[in-house]
């Protein structure tokens, strides 16, 4: 464990019933309803019963704490290393969090410590002032609930410009690129933050009178063959997609996934990664796909072993 357990759960809510304890009123009912609410369901059996018997002697039997002060929960110098690592991360700059009380601290790690393997080169460009401008004002237009005039190029280059409702923030991992998905004329669109060029906010908009179209849908049915903790590895990488798991037999698997059109390319990638344990049984055109990408990789292999010879 990276911190150290005296920050888990079962402490945080202690602190919380002892701090109700200093200011008086604690009782019975409040004290389970302060775990049920900050710990575990099956908490409320535990920690009151320490508290109240005398096993944990931090309140006496008048339901007042023993304690002087009010508890506080300081970060470790640990935390704090690990805080700082993540604020030099480039994304999360991108919403201006506070290094208060961090300034003499050194990070945990550096960010060139993690090499990512799986993940396209030509992400956004998060150290540009524009990209930066532009994301900052479109998550304030989110937070505050306005709509938003963007100025931005499309896939032929050309300029345009566009007032939409914008819905929500979405990152890609794999393409290593943030993507707004708004609200145009009654259409549900989505375009990547690295093709606006500037935003401006303009008024408000009421969120209860907003009527968002149903989002298009697509199923794709996958068979997968449990080998090498296949089941595990296919359920983190395709976490984020609403599916049913059906199993078969022992060590056979259908997959049913629901995804965007827009998220094509990059399920695709992620399926041809599995290679022979994942076979795509419908859509054909899905399948067509796969094949299609098989072919090109065969042409290609024979091409990148001769420039090795």
């Amino acid at each position: 464990m990276l911190f150290s357990e005296i920050y888990g759960s079962y402490f945080r809510v202690v602190a919380a019933i002892l701090t109700e304890a200093s200011a008086g009123g604690l009782t019975g009912s409040r004290m389970t309803e302060l775990v049920r609410e900050k710990a575990f369901a099956e908490s409320a059996l535990s920690i009151p019963a320490a508290l109240q018997d005398g096993t944990w002697p931090l309140l006496d039997r008048e339901m007042q704490t023993v304690l002087t002060f009010r508890p506080s929960m300081p970060l470790t110098t640990l935390e704090k290393r690990w805080l700082k690592a993540l604020l030099l991360d480039r994304r999360i700059a991108l919403f201006a969090p506070s290094a208060a009380g961090l300034e003499d601290v050194e990070p945990l790690y550096e960010p060139d410590a993690i090499v990512l393997f799986d993940q396209y080169t030509d992400g956004d460009p998060y150290e540009d002032a524009v990209y930066a401008a532009c994301f900052q004002t479109v998550l304030q237009a989110l937070r505050e609930k306005r709509m938003l005039l963007l100025r931005f190029y499309d896939r032929a280059g050309v300029r345009r410009s566009s007032v939409c409702v914008p819905c929500r923030l979405e990152y890609s991992e794999k393409d290593d690129k943030f993507r707004l998905t708004s609200l145009w004329k009654r259409r549900l669109r989505t375009i990547n933050l690295s093709r606006l060029c500037a935003c401006q906010l303009l008024e408000p908009y009421d969120p209860s009178q907003l009527r968002l179209p149903k989002p298009r849908r697509r199923e794709l049915v996958l068979l997968l063959r449990d080998e090498r903790n296949g089941l595990e590895r296919v359920l983190l990488h395709f976490s984020h997609f609403e599916k049913v798991t059906r199993r078969l037999d022992s060590r056979l698997y259908e997959i049913r996934l629901r995804y965007d059109p827009a998220d094509e390319t990059e399920l695709l990638i992620r399926i041809l990664s599995f290679g022979p344990a994942l076979e795509v049984r419908s859509p054909p055109e899905f399948a067509a796909l796969v094949r299609e990408r098989i072919c090109i990789q065969q042409k290609i292999l024979p091409k990148q072993k001769q420039k090795i010879r």
